[in-house]
């Protein structure tokens, strides 16, 4: 007999491995709409089954916990058993000799407290609060609410500018949404089950590369009132779009000399070319919307007078304020912000950054936009400094690579102390503190911590600042309307809180919510033009005559997400021209085969397939 044998996974072990992938894949595909009840007693079993059971609140208490849960379910227990699970849980939680028993129990409580409401539910009705509908999940995750099997399965029969109409009923901004959104949909999306989520935007985008021309819905018949939408960035142009096919006046005032806010001063054209914004935005004017380009709102213009003129102001100014490190030396000359960087190259003034080294502070997509339009400038280097690990920028994966691959450096765990001058008073170098990842904090990230290691100092010619924007919210402010953590407060519909002497007063987008992301605007001036709407005494209905395709009932065997690629780093990062490609005809008829319809099969509550209007 061998002394020792190098270990070769056998069968059942291989298979274990797989199903060990499976699960991963299907706890990634678990939709919105789910009895968190039934999902927290499911996540315990799995949690027992990996227990080694030497410990007795592992081995006795777990299977105590779920015959309890189980109870709940089965409508079999009382007021008396939650207060049992809640004080199960923590006995186990305080005893547990691993991790496996301690988090399983910490799971449970989580449970108890964040959804407490399902639980009492479950034990005086027998059901769950979350009533009988599961959404489609990339319906659901999309805030804009867009039916994205309707317009993949149009993609799939080369229906394009139906595909864009189906977009438009909810989302008028298609073609921007097809280069930019951060494409929240593609989180959930069943075929994670099989192999990998269908490239949603990369099909969106595919459809309005090729649609041509497509023509706005005609309006509702005027209704003789007049809305002013102050802002014209995606949840102004958005608010706007669907008042005015409403059949309502629509006046749109806007503080820069053209339109579009932050897509257009915010995002650079190698992400989004300026002449595809427009093309949105000239749809979105089609509609019979008066403009007032260059007029500053609560400056030239006060807010007093938009109330006496209209019938209803929809405030969407926006968040296009730097937000400061609040270090030494930040005012120096050679300190900017990227907002003020990015705004800039909007209006086509760009900086003279050739042959300087430039640090970007910041990890969001914001800061890489900084960072890759400063390597398109000439710079000699380009340096991001973030106060976390790389993993936890909160830019989009993909740019945080393609900065990367356009040679921009990561300088990880490091926090700006202060900026160094030279005798001319300009910024020669940002002095640092390094940092040790730490404990875990609310929003799922570690949280960094001072290094015992000395302070570092990085030589630089041009600091670019991307720590956060901030609302100019004084003028709004002094005319009364109310200001919370320098946000405008907003109630869900929209609606502010009546200032004496006015009345029909509405606000959305990043001036309430915070910078957010595009999608996000949209769908806050979506729920404010219905919602004026319905304050100034109507009841329209933005609505879809788009025929879907039928679902076919075909195999959709497992087969890889087709990816966008961008063009080489090295001859992208000497322009700004568009910087992705898009799909082929032949990717696009793969990537939409692959969509599952979860509008038609697997949500057998899901009744009557899809919302065609609003």
């Amino acid at each position: 007999m061998s002394r020792l044998e190098i270990l070769t996974p056998d069968r059942a072990q291989m298979v274990v491995e797989n199903l060990y992938r499976d699960l991963e894949r299907r706890i990634v595909a678990s939709p919105p709409g789910l009895c968190p009840v039934d999902m927290a007693a499911s996540f315990l079993k799995f949690c027992r089954a990996q227990t080694c059971g030497k410990c007795v609140p592992c081995r006795i208490g777990l299977a105590q916990l779920e015959n309890l849960l189980e109870d709940v379910l089965d409508h079999r227990a009382d007021m008396q058993t939650l207060e049992l699970i809640e004080r199960t849980a923590r006995v186990i939680a305080a005893s547990a000799d691993c991790a496996i028993g301690w988090e399983a129990a910490n799971m449970v409580l989580k449970g108890v407290h964040g959804f407490r409401d399902d639980y009492i539910e479950h034990i005086t009705h027998g059901r769950c609060t979350c009533g009988l509908n599961q959404p489609v999940p990339c319906v659901a995750l999309c805030p804009a609410g867009v039916d994205i099997p309707g317009y993949v399965a149009l993609v799939k029969a080369g229906r394009h500018a139906d595909a864009v109409r189906l977009i438009r009923k909810d989302n008028p901004f298609p073609t921007a949404c097809g280069f930019v959104c951060e494409h929240p949909c593609e989180a959930r999306c069943r075929r994670n089950m099989i192999d990998d989520s269908v490239n949603i935007r990369g099909l969106k985008r595919f459809a309005v590369d090729h649609a041509g021309t497509v023509p706005a819905p005609a309006c509702a018949p005027a209704t003789g009132k007049r809305v002013a939408v102050v802002g014209a960035g995606p949840s102004g142009l958005s608010a706007a779009y669907y008042l005015s096919l409403m059949g309502h006046k629509v006046t749109l005032f806007e503080k820069q000399p053209l339109l579009g806010g932050m897509l257009r001063y915010g995002i650079p054209s190698y992400r989004l070319p300026r002449e595809r914004l427009q093309e949105d935005i000239d749809a979105i004017l089609s509609t019979g919307i008066t403009v007032k380009a260059g007029v500053d709102v609560g400056g030239a213009l006060s807010i007093q007078e938009l109330t006496k003129d209209y019938d209803a102001v929809y405030i969407a100014i926006g968040a296009h304020e730097n937000r400061p490190l609040e270090i030494e030396g930040e005012d120096s000359p050679g300190v900017i912000s990227a907002v003020e960087m990015l705004r800039g190259i909007g209006n086509g003034q760009y900086p003279d950054v050739r042959g300087k080294r430039v640090l970007v502070i910041g990890g969001g997509n914001v800061a890489m936009d900084a960072a890759r339009s400063s390597m398109r400038l000439g710079a000699e280097t380009v340096g991001l400094v973030y106060r976390r690990r790389k993993a936890d920028m909160t830019a989009l994966p993909e740019e945080v690579e393609s900065a990367i691959g356009e040679g921009c450096e990561v300088m990880e765990l490091q926090v700006p102390l202060r900026i160094e001058v030279d005798v001319d008073g300009r910024a020669a170098a940002l002095w640092v503190r390094p940092q040790i990842i730490g404990k875990t904090d609310a929003g799922g990230r570690p949280r960094p911590f001072n290094a015992e290691t000395g302070e570092k100092r990085i030589p630089c010619d041009l600091i670019v600042v991307a720590v956060g924007q901030r609302i100019d919210y004084r003028p709004f402010e002094q005319f009364g309307i109310p200001i919370q953590r320098g946000t405008i407060r907003a109630n869900a519909a929209g609606q502010i809180a009546t200032v004496e002497g006015t009345a029909g007063l509405f606000a959305g987008g990043d001036c309430v919510s915070g910078p957010s992301t595009v999608v996000r605007a949209i769908a806050a001036g979506k729920v404010a033009a219905a919602n004026i709407d319905n304050y100034l005494g109507f009841n329209h209905e933005i609505v879809s005559d788009v025929e879907i395709p039928p679902a076919c009932l075909d195999d959709r065997l497992p087969c890889g997400r087709v990816n966008l690629t961008e063009r080489e780093a090295a001859e992208r990062k000497q322009d700004f021209d568009l910087a992705e490609c898009g799909m082929t005809a032949q990717e696009a008829a793969q990537e939409s085969s692959r969509c599952l319809r979860c509008d038609h099969f697997g949500y057998g509550i899901f009744k009557g397939g899809r919302s065609e209007r609003w």
